[in-house]
């Protein structure tokens, strides 16, 4: 069952652009690493032995518990559960080890035969996988307290090191005020999504606000992304943009739009004032494209700048035309659309020029844009452009 999700994660990340990590631990994989960690806690005077066999953590022994959430130890208690666990010395405590009962899955351990706890697993697997001091640790924002508490206090006690040094914490997805989540039951799945909107809209608006961030789900917040990435795409389409040949380390310290990219990613990832770099980079591409012919040229130039910068975030990288014909609601297929514009056509060559008006304003009605250009005729589905 395990292998089959992450199959369908590792395909929904492939969709989405998102390069898989070097290492994907399995708590299965480490478990003399977690047996080993709990060992130096109880060691160290960290934790101990309830009358159950559960092996505990005894917060009260480390002195910086709370300071990541900001919760004082008077707080913490206050918040503790009314039906304390009475095998626990304190009702902070948490558990490291679970003994073995009944028919679950267990693994042999010098205190018997059990599982770990859910924080445990995190601490001894990024010890395992990045040593002792993590440059950035990331989690939904409702992990701060206590999965992300805890395991600073475990991974500190055992190995005697900082464990992170950036903690960056996302915000939830809502839909219509309320946190997305399977409980409420009104979660929606990346496929889902996807059956309506284009893999590049739905990463765009993933990305359209800052990421400690709430973000509201709904059709009309990714339409609103899906127009402002078409009108990028025509900016490039329109200006002839091609990959271009620099460096991105150039560009981000160079120019005057890719400088003001890289200090709005360095300023704790506001990918929304990185964002409004690139719309103000295709004003100034849109404007020297109607111009005489050397301030064109300059035009392309920006314009391999601009999918450069684009492609720092995993957009603007598709052939223009091919997202340009997306579609973000129903409308007529691609093979319908290219016969009704060969038959413009030949209604063109034969002098019928009603009729191939007729055509035009037919697909126009069903929200496809024809333009006709020297190399022939391009199509659109109708996207006015706005900001993300």
């Amino acid at each position: 069952l395990a292998a089959r999700f992450i199959a369908a994660m590792h395909e929904d990340e492939a969709r989405l652009g998102v390069p898989r990590p070097d290492q994907e631990p399995r708590v299965t994989d480490h478990m003399a690493e977690i047996i080993t960690m709990i060992g130096q806690l109880l060691d160290k005077g960290f934790a101990y032995q309830g009358d159950n066999r559960d092996i505990y953590y005894a917060v009260e022994h480390f002195p910086n518990y709370g300071q990541l959430s900001g919760r004082t130890p008077k707080s913490l208690l206050a918040g503790a559960r009314l039906e304390v666990d009475e095998h626990k010395r304190d009702p902070r405590d948490f558990c490291l080890w679970k003994s073995h009962a009944g028919e679950e899955a267990s693994w042999d351990s010098p205190w018997g035969p059990g599982r770990p706890g859910w924080h445990i697993e995190c601490s001894a697997m990024s010890t395992a996988c990045l040593g002792t001091d993590i440059d950035i640790h990331g989690g939904g924002a409702d992990l701060l307290f206590p999965h992300h508490e805890n395991e600073i206090a475990q991974a500190e006690a055992a190995t005697g090191e900082p464990f992170v040094s950036t903690w960056m914490h996302v915000g939830p997805v809502r839909v219509a005020e309320e946190k997305m989540s399977k409980s409420l039951g009104n979660q929606v799945t990346v496929r889902e999504v996807l059956r309506k909107h284009p893999a590049q809209v739905l990463r765009g608006w993933l990305i359209s606000s800052h990421y400690r961030s709430p973000l509201l789900y709904g059709d009309q917040a990714l339409e609103s992304v899906h127009r402002s990435l078409a009108y990028l795409y025509r900016t490039l389409r329109d200006c002839g943009a091609g990959l271009g040949s620099r460096a991105a380390a150039e560009v981000l310290t160079t120019t005057d739009h890719g400088r003001r990219f890289a200090a709005a990613m360095e300023d704790d990832f506001n990918v929304p004032l990185a964002l409004a770099a690139l719309f103000d980079l295709a004003r100034q591409i849109n404007t020297l494209a109607s111009a005489p012919a050397r301030q064109r040229e300059e035009a392309s130039r920006l314009g391999s700048e601009l999918r450069l910068l684009g492609g720092l975030l995993g957009l603007l990288q598709e052939p223009a035309d091919d997202f340009l014909k997306t579609s973000r609601e129903s409308g007529p297929e691609a093979e319908y659309i290219e016969q009704q514009i060969q038959l413009r056509h030949q209604a063109r060559q034969a002098g019928d020029y009603a009729h191939a008006d007729r055509i035009r304003k037919q697909l126009e009605e069903q929200g496809v844009v024809l333009e006709d250009r020297r190399d022939g005729t391009v199509w659109v589905r109708t996207a006015p452009p706005s900001s993300m």
